[in-house]
């Protein structure tokens, strides 16, 4: 056994299952590991490098800032920091954002806002966020209440009450669940670590209309979904509708940690100084990383992600092996008739790494991905699964 992987089973804690093959360098959308063997990857870090490894207009973003201050607490103003803010509300329209360092983070605070805004307009006992039967918004105490899968429940009980799960797209459960105590509805438009399992639209708008008509703060958990990746910046201007407040991390720091939650003009004055916070949150090196990622998430850019989906879409539906396509842009679950692990590792030992999730492999590749490169790697999996 390489002795790194050894060291790393003695010392860090036994929470991943990890491949085994150490990475030792990587550009764009291929990485080598310790032994110079190269990877296609398929899965950039379970969506996180969005413009691939080593980007250099990331990593001069990040280098140059910290040559300057690499962290100073929310005690002081940056420019990243604000930069970063004014980009996202104007690419979107929200209003105000929070800044953390991950997803889970950015869900806790996107919980806190719904319910301090319920509770101000209806009462303290309106606290209940309805979430759905598949979901999946972190690993928190509170966001793994969220989640709608009793599976990572299990030997953390009692978890932050609070949270009603509903099946995804029956629109009749859903009014059902609805009540005075609704502070607020929480849904991903696709469900990534549950299946890659797209919303149906009227489901989608669904929510987005009772949450209007009965003010109850609507959620839109972009941690997975968000920053290019369905090939909208984020997955809900899809459907037309206008959500109240908007998670993300994952793509959006490019291989740094940050975490965002937007809020749109009804709730942008919620938060008040004391109400929460981040040591970390709005880090100048990381919104600086974040803002060159932002900065290049264009019309133009956003076609050819799309373009890129078309053709996985295309080459893999009806492929020998493969039962079914599912997910929306470069967010794509692939039901193949062999056990998914089974594909995923024969992959990697062809050289393209992909990812699982549930039943299905999972693609996330970077949104940049060379055509060519994406070709080579989807002709892989065919391989793998027709044999």
């Amino acid at each position: 056994m390489n002795s790194f992987m050894q060291m790393d089973q003695t010392y860090v804690a036994g929470t991943y299952g990890r491949f085994p093959v150490e990475l030792v360098d990587g550009k764009g959308s291929i990485a080598l590991d310790i032994h110079g063997k190269s990877y296609i990857d398929l899965g950039s870090g379970i969506g996180v490098t969005a413009f691939g490894y080593c980007d250099d207009v990331w990593m001069n973003a990040v280098t140059a800032q910290l040559g300057k201050l690499q962290h100073t607490s929310n005690l002081y103003y940056t420019e990243p920091c604000a930069q970063l803010a004014k980009a996202l509300c104007e690419k979107t329209g929200m209003k105000k954002v929070f800044f953390s360092n991950s997803g889970a983070e950015a869900n806790e605070c996107a919980i806190k806002v719904a319910r301090k805004y319920s509770a101000q307009k209806k009462g303290a006992d309106c606290f209940n966020i309805i979430t759905l039967n598949m979901s999946f918004h972190g690993r928190t105490l509170t966001t793994l209440a969220a989640t709608g899968q009793d599976h990572f429940h299990h030997d953390f009980l009692p978890l932050t009450k609070g949270f009603i799960h509903v099946d995804a797209n029956d629109i009749e459960a859903l009014h059902a669940a609805v009540d005075e105590k609704t502070a607020g509805i929480m849904i991903e438009i696709v469900q990534g670590e549950g299946g890659v399992n797209p919303l149906d639209e009227a489901y989608i708008k669904e929510c987005a209309k009772i949450a209007s008509e009965q003010d109850i703060p609507l959620i839109i958990d972009e941690v997975q979904t968000g920053n290019g990746r369905t090939g909208k910046l984020y997955s809900y201007m899809h459907f037309g509708i206008c959500p109240d407040i908007v998670s993300t991390a994952k793509g959006l720091g490019g291989g740094l940690p940050i975490g965002a939650t937007l809020m749109s003009e009804k709730v942008q004055n919620v938060l008040s100084a004391g109400d929460h916070g981040s040591t970390y949150g709005g880090n100048p090196v990381c919104s600086a990383g974040a803002l060159s990622v932002i900065q290049r998430l264009d019309d133009a850019f956003l076609t050819e992600v799309q373009k890129k989906s078309d053709y996985i879409f295309a080459a893999l539906n009806g492929a020998k092996g493969v039962e079914s396509v599912s997910g929306l842009g470069l967010m794509i679950g692939i039901k193949t008739e062999k056990p998914a692990r089974d594909v995923v590792n024969a992959c990697l030992a062809r050289g393209v790494m992909c990812l699982t999730a549930k039943d299905k492999v999972r693609l996330l590749p970077a949104l940049n991905i060379p055509m060519e490169t994406l070709a080579q790697a989807i002709e892989v999996i065919k391989e793998v699964c027709a044999e």
